[in-house]
């Protein structure tokens, strides 16, 4: 499968290292404005380096396309890729509004070609690990979390980020991961509280989150851009039989605990990584392509996806108003 890149930041390169080395898979071509980004990746995909992605499609051909671009961008090219025949692998958010997402999801659909997001988490060994815990009912039935996520602010040629207009800002971007898995394990969200502190000068912005589920079930979240440390993650799963517990800075497995007698150099952006032999980015751009080539159902659907949209929107607005916000019908 030829498959091309557009836009060789911090995610383009990873996709770049990880098609380059996929067996069945040719980089075609990769584009930035910037030529040196897009040589840099072009020396580890083996492809040819472009500036002018209509050029780069026009010569290369692709059958694929990762969109690893700005967040703002995501919906003029992937409408773009779609008129054009091509499949398209679209980095998380799929879009800033919930009617983006939809019109990105509706012109795949009507031009024939398969759209997947990146919502990688649910390919990290540790978060799939969990979710199998919990469905396999290990800790009976999980009835609340804690998902964390702290990553320092991000810096250089990303920007862009600093623009709330153009990320959606830390629920957005960053904590909308948490809120994928947390729906992955307890369904459908019935209503968020939010609040979030103003993005400060020295670069640093923190929300809290409650989601209640209409199970009943609740997750606490928190996303922190500004974080001093490393990259972390932890999360914490209740259930009526046990916990499930994991701190990226203190173990490399899940530490699962059942109750007596039941069975059972600063990055421009920081990206989490995985302490398994797994490369779980790798993992998630095969099983799409694999997707593709099958013509299998994704373990994240668009419809997920944009589902995880339209809950970090009603975040945003929870936070602006200060008062919890029922789901349906949020869309900006």
């Amino acid at each position: 499968m030829k498959i091309a890149i557009i836009g060789c930041g911090t995610m383009g390169m990873i996709y770049a290292h990880n098609l380059g080395k996929m067996p069945g898979v040719q980089v075609s071509g990769v584009v930035d404005l910037i030529q040196e980004s897009a040589d840099q990746a072009a020396a580890v995909s083996g492809a040819a380096s472009y500036t002018d992605w209509e050029e780069m499609l026009e010569k290369e051909q692709p059958e694929t396309v990762a969109v690893c671009l700005p967040t703002y961008l995501h919906k003029t090219f992937v409408l773009n890729l779609a008129q054009r025949g091509l499949h398209v692998i679209c980095e998380k958010p799929a879009a800033l509004t919930l009617e983006d997402a939809i019109e990105m999801e509706a012109a795949c659909s009507k031009q024939g070609v398969r759209l997947f997001i990146g919502h990688v988490v649910r390919f990290f060994p540790n978060y799939r690990n969990a979710f199998d815990q919990v469905r396999s009912g290990k800790i009976g039935e999980a009835k609340m979390a804690q998902f964390k996520r702290y990553g320092s602010y991000p810096q250089g040629v990303d920007l862009w980020y600093h623009d709330r207009a153009k990320s959606g800002g830390v629920i957005m971007d960053l904590m909308i991961h948490d809120i994928d898995f947390a729906c992955w394990i307890f369904g459908d969200v019935e209503s968020v509280y939010a609040s979030v502190t103003k993005p400060s000068l020295s670069g640093m912005e923190y929300a809290q989150v409650t989601l209640k589920f209409s199970s009943g079930d609740i997750a606490n979240l928190t996303g922190f851009w500004g974080y001093p440390g490393p990259f972390t993650t932890q999360f914490e799963i209740s259930g009526n039989e046990g916990i499930i517990r994991f701190d990226s800075n203190q173990v490399q497995s899940l530490d699962l605990k059942v109750l007596s007698g039941v069975n059972g150099q600063i990055d421009a952006v920081q990206v989490p990584t995985s302490p398994t032999l797994h490369d779980p980015y790798y993992d998630e751009v095969k099983h799409f392509i694999e997707c593709i080539r099958e013509g299998n159902e994704p373990i994240v659907s668009v419809a997920d996806a944009c589902r995880a949209v339209e809950i970090a929107l009603a975040c945003n607005r929870s936070a602006q108003i200060g008062l919890p916000v029922c789901m349906g019908g949020i869309s900006s």
